[in-house]
């Protein structure tokens, strides 16, 4: 074995590959960032694959007879160099991404779904797990210990261990298909966006704000059009446009392009959504599943189907009748502005429903930007972590990064002691996919010695970029964000745990967004927007009356808000509970979201063309999880309502019992531990209006 080590060393030495070794001599055994180049990453991940397969190996030639740790924790173990480069890989496939990269992940996909394949099927490997977990009961294991125990012996189960022959060989070749594909769909999706520039003149800017224009007017002076104006579809920039343009034929026309995407010509997904769901309904029908929704859920809060349909079920009878109310007032609001009867289509509601926010509460977001510069956000969301958990934040630029955009800071406690590092990556660019996500670049695990290594986490966003004029502004809607992601970030750092595979966000899909989620509700607090919101030009504290205007047009849309979200819940769990394959793509989808329709489908859109979230990036039959956490995040934040928003013993309950322990234990457990009761739907429909509360002490928005 030690020979083996420094042969491995030196091997890495003559190839200058920094990939294939530890990351050491960097500052806390960060990511030399500058030192990797495209040309590493498939040698270095073939290199990690033979490692981990030898390890492996090694554990089913143990001629010892199978125990916890010679098995279960050793398998824990396996991979290391592989993980290495996979945590630097793939987060740069979504962050900084250019078409080499993507190259490289098409023909690593294949290798890695073969290798993890090739574990969930080795007989010996899963004849030495089984054993274990049969002999559990004699075995005196800690509730961590139990649960490694417990999700191991479920990961090859429910992943085709007992598998045989042909069925053996079909289930690999399979995985091999559908890992190709969600990939295929990912790089369609952004590759799609980024072909998108709409060249527009100055009489067709009425009703932008002046930072989507003055980027408009750069965008188009770099690719050589001085005195026009350059839209893109990236996120920030289009959703302002249907939010702020005055001309219904131009917010038309991006909508229809923004909702096409993906839906035909080369970049067109809709063949591979049809096979991706016929591949995932193949593989559980393999595993004994009646649809790939029944299979997957077996590890998670919910369990079943039906219970996520009573959820979504629940919630739609709750909000529907909100949501048709606020359908009326909006017409009725447009057609009295317009001088004529006025029909709201999809390109048309963000805009409108902003002007009606504006006229009901004087709210407009674009009078709030100045007043959330991005740097004194930074300082706000960064110090509410320092309020609830003593959290100190410490920029670091001996720390190397992948980008200009991106900064790192040390995360210290109170006492001044590492927790771990977190990386800042907040603007568009081409390389980047759109939305906001958290990552890592190591995950937190206690060692064999005793060693607690700490995380190294990631918050990515696209928020829009400063200009020469000025820096960058948010809405409070990017902030909400920031906040949420940075929720996931502290779920990550904060994490206390042995094991890998069980630290920080490895929880059960359900259970990983009620730490982001709840963060989002200081956004309506003013003693926390007290704390930073200040005009970016005078440094005037954001006046009263807008703070109560964010907090009074809090509920503003929550039926149509809550209906959105539900008609992506039930097509994703559409997708998955199909047990024959779909002939047509676009009439399953209207028929799936049929009962929270809120407008008339518009030919030649479609959702799933490019609904990543559940064809390329973890969340098939999971999407309902949004609604499933935002139900506990209510819930739990009532608890600090109670007791104080920044109450240090409530916190302090909150990070020992969900923050601190990951998925060591069972979500429904950790809950019941921090609130004292199982959650209900209750707090969440008070928070946005739909009911009354009944007692005091309740979180309540009133207009």
């Amino acid at each position: 074995m030690i020979a083996g080590a420094i042969m491995t060393q030196t091997q890495t030495a003559q190839s200058g590959n920094v990939l294939e070794s530890p990351f050491s001599g960097t500052v806390h055994e960060t990511t030399p960032f500058s030192k990797i180049g495209n040309k590493d990453y498939e040698p270095a991940i073939d290199l990690g694959i033979e490692k981990a397969r030898k390890e492996i190996d090694a554990i089913v030639a143990n001629p010892e007879a199978p125990t916890f740790e010679n098995t279960i924790v050793a398998l824990e173990n396996v991979g290391s160099d592989l993980n290495r480069v996979l945590n630097v890989f793939f987060p740069l496939l979504s962050a900084d991404a250019d078409d080499e990269m993507m190259e490289i992940s098409m023909r690593v996909s294949p290798k890695l779904s073969d290798y993890s394949t090739s574990v969930t099927l080795n007989s010996g490997l899963w004849q030495r797990v089984k054993a274990v977990y049969e002999n559990r009961k004699n075995l005196t294991l800690t509730p961590e210990q139990q649960t490694l125990l417990d999700r191991t012996y479920d990961s090859f189960a429910l992943s085709g261990a007992n598998l045989e022959g042909d069925d053996r060989e079909a289930y690999r070749r399979l995985n091999a298909e559908l890992s190709e594909l969600t990939n295929k769909f990912g790089q369609n999706v952004l590759k799609e966006l980024n072909t998108y520039e709409i060249l527009l003149g100055s009489d067709d800017l009425s009703g932008l704000p002046k930072g989507i224009v003055d980027e408009a007017a750069q965008l188009a002076e770099a690719k050589g059009h001085k005195g026009e104006f350059l839209f893109t579809l990236a996120q920030p920039t289009y959703m302002a446009f249907m939010k702020y343009s005055d001309r219904a034929d131009l917010r038309e026309k991006f909508y229809r392009l923004y909702s096409g995407r993906n839906t035909k010509g080369e970049f067109s997904n809709i063949d591979n959504m049809r096979r991706i769901a016929e591949l995932r309904l193949e593989i559980a029908r393999l595993l004994g599943g009646k649809s790939y929704a029944d299979h997957s859920l077996q590890r998670t809060m919910a369990e079943t189907p039906e219970n996520v349909y009573k959820l979504l079920d629940q919630l739609r009878e709750a909000y529907k009748p909100a949501m048709k109310r606020e359908m009326a007032e909006l017409e009725e609001f447009a057609s009295k502005k317009e001088g004529r009867p006025v029909k709201i289509n999809a390109w048309d509601y963000s805009y409108y429903s902003n002007k009606l926010k504006n006229e009901k509460y004087s709210y407009d977001e674009e009078q709030l930007r100045p007043y959330f510069e991005l740097d004194n956000v930074i300082e706000g969301v960064f110090g509410l972590a320092t309020k609830l958990y003593g959290l100190q934040f410490v920029k670091n630029d001996q720390i190397d990064v992948y980008h200009p955009d991106v900064k790192a800071f040390d995360v210290n406690d109170e006492k001044g002691n590492y927790i771990g590092v977190i990386y800042t990556d907040f603007f568009p660019r081409d390389t980047k996919r759109p939305g906001a996500w958290m990552t890592g670049f190591k995950d937190q695990r206690i060692t064999e010695k005793g060693v607690n290594e700490r995380p190294h986490v990631s918050i990515v966003m696209n928020f829009t970029k400063p200009t020469a004029e000025q820096p960058s502004l948010l809405t409070p809607y990017e902030v909400e964000t920031f906040l949420h992601e940075f929720g996931h970030a502290l779920h990550g750092l904060l994490t206390q745990c042995r094991y890998t595979s069980l630290s920080g966000t490895n929880v059960y899909r359900d259970f990983v967004e009620l730490p982001s989620q709840f963060n989002e509700n200081y956004l309506t607090e003013k003693e926390f927007l007290d704390s930073f919101a200040k005009h970016y030009q005078t440094g005037e504290p954001i006046p009263q009356q807008l703070v109560d205007k964010i907090i009074s047009s809090a509920q503003f849309g929550a039926g149509y808000a809550c209906m959105r979200q539900l008609g992506f819940g039930y097509l994703d769990m559409a997708w998955h509970t199909i047990t024959e394959p779909v002939a047509d793509p676009l009439a399953f989808e209207r028929k799936a979201m049929e009962s929270v329709q809120i407008f008339e489908p518009v030919e030649g859109t479609m959702t799933g063309a490019t609904f990543s979230h559940i064809f390329s990036g973890g969340y098939a039959a999971g999407y309902y999880s949004y609604k499933w956490a935002e139900v506990l995040d209510a819930d739990a934040f009532a608890k600090f309502k109670e007791n104080g928003i920044f109450d240090r013993k409530t916190a302090d309950e909150f990070r020992m019992n969900v923050l601190e322990k990951g998925g060591t234990e069972h979500p429904g457990k950790l809950y019941r531990d921090f609130r004292g009761q199982d959650a209900t739907i209750d707090a969440l429909l008070i928070r946005d209006g739909i009911k009354e509360p009944e007692v005091k002490n309740v979180p309540v928005r009133k207009d």
